[in-house]
């Protein structure tokens, strides 16, 4: 592991909503190098930031046009090139996104691949041979194009799919991972990473990073080896630069050459993942109907599904890399208001002690909540955790001084919406637990990416969760009560032969014999 991620913690920004530094109604990349030194304050040490290229933004930039300019909106290139030069000089480090399997359909690429006369970037996309052919089962588009075929998407109209190749291939346009024209694709994404790592750069948050080859093997063998291949002359150069999958198979991730993997919050046709069992299990975000999410005290939903789901994995790739916890990200649903904030508390706690390396998604420190709002940038569902940061009481939230109606998105006008203000001088707020949090895990040997993990108590039936970091006189016990009702463990259910020590707690209590729980509460005890 690289040793600036062995004392990690990221915050993902998402630089539209952010902070806006010229009151045009969007944040922008001079707004996040103003607020480095609050996000520094907060424990967080690196930086991951959603794309900030040139863009049409029918996917909120994820729709990329130019890979080498910044967005007019938030900026220019010498902004963000001091945005890491003043990261830097603050001892912290900052990852773009890279969106390696699609562009914009304004992309030039793609004007030029989408031309009837054969071209050096004919191929840069896959296209199939006739524009009344079928796409092979995958998404496509006929008829906008002088070229006589159809294109294959990746996620929107907008977005053309790269071409690196096809594992199995059935149609005579079926290009193999090693011809000439994925070659070329592989080559022109190094020179993207390349471009903005010798600019400083310190690596790279990857996007759908498991999808590059089509029609690949359940092990994704050949997207595999197209990263190795990638990553390989990236690494010999660069070898600071640190590089996370959006995967969520961390075994296949690992292999391909990243640094560390998100355990994303899957839930498909009702059907949750790990990581969604704790704290996402519902079909309504925004509400506290049906919830069963481990952390909903209310819900019967013990620990032991989420260690059926992780156990697994983490006992797979213990030590080849991090598998990292998110108190949430840009497409997923806020916790708040589902969830209270002593709930959210107990679920950072957690985050923030389990091997791998954590990630804040910006707002989520302080309880902002997840609001029901018509899709922009085709963010859909997604739009309502994409809302302005809330600095404080002020106009706009202080996010920003423009006109309201200017705004990106409208920021939180509801009853006690929370601000930055409002929580730095109380101490029992959600943003002073995730700083105390913060701060255990930088002075902790025992929270380090791959210091050892172990269960202690998982009680069948019980809402409780206790488990081990590190080991020996550097070791820390863990203990959460997700439940509602109070909770009393021994000292001998705790693994403890001596009298230990409680470090940081909520809602918690330690006595000469046990450890007193109260609803939604953690304590995080020195042997």
């Amino acid at each position: 592991m690289l040793p600036w991620l062995r004392d990690a913690i990221f915050y993902e920004i998402y630089p539209q909503s952010f902070y806006d530094s010229n009151d045009d109604g969007i944040g922008d990349i001079n707004g996040i190098t103003e607020k480095l030194g609050y996000i520094r304050d907060l424990g967080c040490n690196a930086l991951w930031i959603n794309p900030c290229f040139d863009s049409p933004f029918k996917d909120a930039g994820y729709d990329v046009r130019d890979y080498a300019q910044v967005a007019s909106r938030y900026g220019s290139n010498a902004d963000l090139e001091r945005l890491f030069r003043q990261a830097h000089t603050m001892g912290m480090h900052v990852l773009l996104d890279l969106v390696p399997g699609h562009t914009s359909e304004e992309h030039a690429w793609f004007v030029q691949s989408k031309r009837a006369e054969p071209n050096e970037l004919s191929d840069r996309y896959i296209w199939t041979n006739s524009t009344f052919a079928n796409a092979d089962g995958m998404p496509f588009i006929g008829g906008e194009s002088p070229r006589d075929g159809t294109y294959i998407l990746n996620f929107f109209k907008s977005q053309p799919a790269l071409n690196y190749g096809f594992g199995t291939r059935n149609q005579v346009w079926q290009q193999s991972p090693d011809s000439s024209a994925a070659n070329a694709t592989k080559h022109a994404m190094i020179d993207i990473m390349r471009f903005w790592l010798s600019r400083g750069c310190d690596g790279f948050r990857v996007d759908m990073a498991d999808s590059l080859v089509k029609k690949d093997d359940e092990e994704k063998t050949e997207t595999i080896r197209v990263w190795q291949q990638m990553l390989r002359p990236i690494r010999a150069e660069f070898p600071e630069a640190a590089f996370v999958s959006e995967w969520g198979r961390p075994w296949q991730a690992f292999k391909a050459g990243f640094d560390m993997d998100f355990y994303l919050d899957w839930r498909w046709d009702g059907k949750p993942n790990g990581y969604s069992l704790l704290a996402r299990n519902t079909d309504h975000p925004e509400t506290r109907s049906g919830d069963m999410s481990y952390f909903a005290s209310d819900s019967p939903t013990t620990i032991d599904a989420f260690l059926a789901d992780y156990l697994p994995q983490y006992y797979r790739v213990d030590g080849h890399g991090a598998f990292c916890f998110i108190t949430g990200n840009h497409d997923s649903p806020r916790l708040a208001p589902r969830l209270s904030i002593s709930e959210i508390a107990v679920a950072y706690a957690m985050f923030l002690t389990m091997p791998g390396i954590p990630f804040i998604y910006y707002g989520d420190e302080i309880g902002m909540r997840y609001q029901s709002l018509p899709s922009v940038e085709g963010g859909y569902r997604r739009t309502g955790s994409r809302t302005p940061m809330q600095w404080n009481n002020g106009r706009n939230c202080g996010f920003s001084d423009a006109d309201p109606d200017r705004l990106y998105l409208p920021v939180d006008h509801s009853s006690g919406a929370p601000t930055v203000e409002q929580q730095q001088g109380d101490s029992q707020s959600l943003l002073n637990s995730v700083k105390e949090l913060t701060t255990l895990r930088h002075r902790s040997v025992a929270l380090r990416p791959d210091a050892p993990f172990a269960v202690i108590a998982a009680p069948l039936g019980s809402k409780t969760f206790v488990y081990r970091r590190g080991e020996g006189e550097h070791s820390l016990i863990i203990a959460l009560n997700a439940g509602n009702t109070l909770q009393r463990l021994s000292h001998d259910a705790l693994g403890l032969l001596t009298s230990p020590t409680c470090v940081v707690s909520r809602n918690a209590r330690l006595t000469d014999s046990s450890l007193e729980l109260g609803p939604s509460s953690y304590a995080i005890m020195a042997r």
